[in-house]
């Protein structure tokens, strides 16, 4: 096949320096190396909680440094760990102030990633209870759905996420994106992810490799070319949740991906839905005419 480029590609699960952990690019690397590949947007992850004010910082960077028409934009987040109280609807809003385009239930402090992780659970952040979100997350979706952002189910059980899918959709929530169903510590199954698909159109973002623990990682590419097969492209958005210093740096990651994607039969035109059109409408990005 043809080599696959990476113009106007948008990832919308990255992880950069400043961070608890050491990544392979800070914030302004990244920048550059989208730029260099053309790429249209980025969206960056914290485990630590706020990004929007990092991605206003790169982007002031990028026009000092490249001026007004690169056509890239690096796009803020908000992740409701501990560090920043949990469902804290109040620090949610302060984000989504700023431009946050995504907001994150709970990774490192969901209850079920510390239960995946064999540790005690009730260290973590309650999201359900009773098979009933918690009332903050109530809010959390008024805000979400008034600011137009995007939901991310991040490191929630099955069980949870199609709990907090449904109250989400009845508050009125239409960006809703399952996050990297396939890693082991969300652990959804295929059945599962069709049946998301199927009952509540969600968006599943399949990423580039997972973390198996002890800094060894596992190739997604061939499930996640099975999962476009069963679900069908438009409700598949590829992502990288790229950053780590074991995988190749993003621009490559995505662009094997893209490239085995393309390899194993899947249409130019679908590669280019699950990279441009399915995050350039979530973050409000017009394609090009």
């Amino acid at each position: 096949m043809p080599e696959v480029s990476l113009n106007g590609v948008c990832d919308m699960h990255v992880h950069t320096n400043p961070d608890l952990r050491l990544r392979a690019y800070n914030d302004f690397e990244l920048a550059e190396a989208a730029i260099r590949v053309g790429a249209r947007a980025i969206v960056i992850k914290s485990h630590q909680g706020f990004t929007a004010n990092r991605a206003f910082l790169t982007n002031e960077y990028v026009r000092k440094i490249h001026g007004e028409n690169t056509g890239f934009t690096m796009y803020g987040s908000v992740t409701m760990n501990k560090s920043i109280g949990g469902i804290n609807p109040s620090a949610v809003e302060t984000a989504l102030k700023l431009g946050a385009k995504v907001v994150w239930l709970p990774t490192q402090s969901a209850k079920n990633h510390i239960h995946r992780m064999g540790k005690d659970p009730s260290a973590g952040v309650d999201i359900v209870i009773g098979w009933k979100v918690v009332p903050e997350l109530l809010e959390v979706f008024k805000m979400v759905k008034d600011y137009d952002a995007v939901l991310g189910t991040a490191h929630c059980s099955p069980e949870e996420a199609f709990v907090v899918i449904e109250a989400a959709r009845n508050a009125g929530v239409k960006k809703i994106v399952l996050t990297h169903p396939e890693w082991w510590i969300v652990g959804m199954s295929h059945e599962d992810q069709i049946r998301a698909v199927k009952d509540y159109d969600v968006i599943l973002e399949r990423c580039y490799a997972q973390n198996m623990g002890g800094g060894k990682y596992k190739s997604n590419l061939p499930d996640n070319l099975e999962i476009i097969k069963k679900v069908g492209y438009k409700n598949v958005m590829v992502d990288t949740d790229g950053g780590q210093t074991e995988n190749p740096h993003w621009e490559i990651a995505l662009k094997e991906y893209m490239q085995y994607l393309a390899d194993n039969g899947i249409p130019e035109e679908h590669i280019y839905y699950m990279t441009r059109t399915i995050p350039y409408s979530l973050l409000g990005i017009k394609e090009a005419e």
